[in-house]
This record gives structure tokens, C-alpha cells and sequence, in this order.
């Protein structure tokens, strides 16, 4: 009988405690916590990365295209002996990759 007559007076200070933990818990912890904001902020910084590297890459092959469509011979020349593996009698081919 006591118990429960002093759970009574003191439910406002239990309630108080109960609400702290879970709201600390949930703000650490749960799904959008700070736990979760650092791992997405990570996923984020990489996609990002990633996105620049991706965008470096396509700039390069529109600069290839365009120096295809345009008719460069120099730049046909290349692709040319890269490819086959073409050179003259007097040419020494090395291969450096």
C-alpha cells in the first residue's frame, strides 16, 4: 500500500526520467539520429565523389566525340594506330600502359 501511494506522489518525477531516457535514446540512436545523420552524411560525401568522377569522365568522351565529328586528324591518327597497332617500317611502337 505504501509503494503504491508513494509511486503516486512521485509519478510526475518517473514520468520526467521515462521521457528523458526515450527522447535521449531516439536522439542518439533511432532512425534519425546522429548515428544515422553521420552514416548518411558519409553515403552522401561518396555519391558526391562519385558524381564528380562520373562528370570528369563524360567531359573527357564529349571533348573525344567532338574531335571525331570535327575531323581531327590528329586526334584520328591516334585512335588509328592505338587500335591497330599501326606504324611505318621506319617507326619503333612502345608500348607504354
Amino acid at each position: 500500500m505504501r509503494l503504491i501511494e508513494s509511486l503516486k506522489k512521485k509519478k510526475f518525477i518517473l514520468f520526467n526520467i521515462f521521457f528523458t531516457l526515450y527522447i535521449s535514446i531516439n536522439l542518439i540512436g533511432g532512425e534519425r539520429g546522429l548515428i544515422s545523420y553521420y552514416d548518411k552524411n558519409k553515403v552522401y560525401e561518396g555519391l558526391k565523389n562519385k558524381e564528380k568522377e562520373i562528370s570528369g569522365k563524360l567531359k573527357d568522351l564529349d571533348h573525344k566525340i567532338a574531335l571525331i565529328k570535327k575531323n581531327d586528324f590528329d586526334y584520328l591518327d591516334m585512335l588509328y594506330r592505338e587500335k591497330f597497332k599501326y606504324g611505318t617500317k621506319d617507326e619503333i611502337i612502345i608500348k607504354l600502359k
